[in-house]
């Protein structure tokens, strides 16, 4: 199983609206995510206008589109982004596939956009977002009590660092024409 990442094009458009809206997929996004055909399809141009501020990306295993994740430049000087979004068809789940996409994700921004720290925060209740950001590298960095209004509670948020630092001793992973 290969998995890769690329910048997603408007061809990728049906296919994130799609797996966003899917009903074992949209409970876990964040409530202010695309979820419209036009909002995203604006989303996806603005990646391809400003590649190094903004990005909406397609995971691929063996060239089939399995999923996507995004970031954000929050901090131009301080070299900080925020990534979030990072969604997996049910249909590739339990093979690591979201593990493997976000070091190579992890790798594209810091090593090609040189990037210095990247942040995502996480609703409380997504127990299996908060295992997989712990194993891909993120330091639990602390928590917002009840800072979200989500599925009709208020809702944690549960904020996620890491720093190019973090990742020393890992020889980079080749990520393809990510850009």
């Amino acid at each position: 199983m290969k998995v890769s990442i690329r910048r997603a094009t408007a061809a990728d458009v049906d296919f994130i609206l799609e797996l966003v809206t899917h009903e074992d997929v949209e409970p876990f996004l964040a409530a202010v995510s695309a979820k419209k055909r036009g909002e995203i399809l604006g989303e996806v141009e603005r990646s391809e206008r400003e590649p190094d501020a903004f990005g909406v990306f397609v995971i691929e295993v063996d060239g089939v589109r399995a999923g996507t994740m995004r970031f954000e430049l929050s901090n131009r000087r301080s070299r900080i982004a925020h990534l979030g979004g990072l969604a997996v068809h049910p249909d590739f789940r339990g093979g690591k596939v979201a593990d493997e996409a976000a070091r190579l994700f992890q790798r594209y921004l810091f090593d090609e956009l040189g990037l210095h720290r990247l942040e995502m925060e996480i609703y409380g209740f997504n127990e299996r977002a908060m295992a997989h950001a712990e194993r891909s590298g993120f330091i639990h960095e602390g928590v917002r009590r009840k800072a979200f209004w989500r599925n009709e509670q208020w809702v944690d948020g549960v904020r996620y660092g890491l720093v190019v630092e973090d990742l020393a001793g890992e020889s980079p992973s080749p990520f393809g024409d990510a850009a």
